[in-house]
């Protein structure tokens, strides 16, 4: 009987930092103590995001995403009497305890008949609301899933099957929002549109590239640049138009003759009453990382802000930057790359960066390499994301299982775990894109330029 090979001293040191690291990122976008640093005052003297809230006024909350929970919890805890009724809607299984909201968990990343529910809560709620008093919304990652409904003419199983067939392709969360926005009742500024309030404010943690508010949560109280003909292309460029249901052809090209009302588009005066502020996002997480690192003796190098394109690819063009890099040095990269699905496997686009890598790093020591979700889930897998190291690839073999076969097949969760090269982290209470860290130890990675 074979024994896998194990990791050595130094890379089992560099995981134990890498991991710090990465949960110091955590804490300094935690949702829960955003919000609590968004709203000063209590009673009567109530600041949310540095505006005053009138008096007299009370305070509806609408809170959706992976961390919808745990921001709400910490909102109600700071406003008190002040909030009138809320409802919180997350992803199954990030839940919390609240004392004030009604808490909705409901399915992620394809939609479910609970989201529909939910959504329909939060529309009836919005439209309770007074003119004297404050819709708050909170938002992080997810919420476009999770606050599903369809617009008439379509059904659940329309926009599961189109969710589907684009994260399968492929698709970015840019692109998968527009078209979310154009086939969804409260996404696109609709849901600002139900309710008479006051105020809209709006806080919300990024998970998108350039930290777009009308692309965070599919932007349901703000205005939206995007057309029905975006939508349309995104299906176009992707190869799926064929493959979505025929139903939303027909929405997407009804939009496209003028026969459906748009989404509602900047300048709109409707939105003069919408104030929305960004908490947390990718930028910060990083710059967290790279505090942590430089407090841990580590020489912290920002690789980039927007990692993106095909997982597999970018797990390899970090792993050559590993390779010209002079030792010791921690290099930092945050963004959210893609996964075009061709086989039958299981896994997350963390994962399968963290396997390409592992196959290039085979045989070659001197870097560690961890890339994770910061919502602590990565695809729809019970882990955030990855390890790999020069090891990485002949644990997996020892354990029967084959990394190439494992990446063409996408499977990357099956052979992780064969390998113990699973992080799994739990809810975070934050969503901000994912982070790869690769830390170069004292020797250069085998076929590097430059000596230490």
């Amino acid at each position: 009987m074979s024994c896998a090979p194990i990791a050595g001293e130094r890379e089992l040191a560099a995981r134990t930092e890498l991991e710090a690291v990465f949960r110091a990122a955590l804490a300094a976008v935690d949702g829960a103590a955003c919000v609590r640093r968004a709203v000063e005052g209590r009673g009567t003297t109530l600041r949310i995001a540095g505006a005053l809230v009138p008096p007299g006024a009370r305070l509806w909350l609408v809170a959706a995403g992976k961390a919808a929970a745990p921001m709400a919890a910490a909102f109600e805890a700071a406003v008190g009497e002040r909030l009138a009724e809320g409802i919180v809607v997350t992803k199954q299984g990030h839940g919390a305890r609240l004392r004030r909201c009604a808490l909705h968990e409901a399915g992620h990343p394809v939609p479910d008949a609970r989201g529909i529910r939910a959504a329909e809560e939060v529309r009836a709620l919005a439209e309770r609301v007074s003119p004297e008093d404050v819709l708050v919304v909170l938002l992080s990652g997810g919420a476009s899933a999770l606050l599903t409904h369809p617009l008439p003419g379509l059904e659940l199983e329309d926009l599961r099957t189109t969710t589907a067939v684009l994260l399968a392709a492929g698709a970015p969360i840019e692109a998968l929002n527009t078209v979310r926005k154009h086939l969804t009742r409260l996404s696109g500024g609709r849901l600002a549109l139900h309710t008479r309030a006051a105020a809209i404010v709006l806080l919300a943690l990024s998970d998108v590239p350039g930290d777009r508010l009308d692309l965070i949560g599919s932007g349901p109280c703000t205005t939206d640049p995007s057309r029905f003909g975006d939508a349309w292309a995104v299906l176009q460029e992707r190869g799926v138009a064929a493959a979505v249901p025929a139903a939303v052809r027909e929405h997407l090209q009804a939009g496209m003759r003028g026969a459906l009302a748009e989404t509602p588009k900047p300048g709109d005066p409707r939105f003069d009453r919408v104030r929305a502020h960004l908490l947390a996002s990718g930028r910060a997480a990083l710059r967290a990382a790279a505090r942590e690192a430089a407090r841990r003796g580590l020489r912290p190098v920002l690789v980039t802000e927007e990692l993106s394109g095909e997982a597999r690819r970018a797990g390899r063009r970090l792993v050559g930057l590993a390779r010209a890099a002079g030792a010791p040095v921690l290099l930092l990269a945050g963004g959210e790359t893609t996964v075009t699905v061709t086989g039958d496997g299981r896994g997350g686009r963390c994962q399968e960066l963290a396997l390409a890598a592992a196959l290039e790093l085979e045989g070659s020591p001197g870097a560690v390499l961890l890339a994770a979700g910061t919502d602590g889930t990565d695809g729809p897998t019970d882990a955030a994301g990855g390890w790999a190291d020069a090891a990485t690839a002949a644990r997996g073999r020892a354990r029967g299982r084959d990394p190439a076969m494992a990446l063409a097949r996408n499977d990357a969760y099956g052979f992780l775990e064969a390998a113990g090269d699973l992080l799994r982290t739990g809810p975070t209470g934050t969503n901000v894109r994912d982070l790869v860290l690769v830390q170069v130890l004292n020797d250069p990675v085998p076929g590097s330029s430059k000596a230490v």
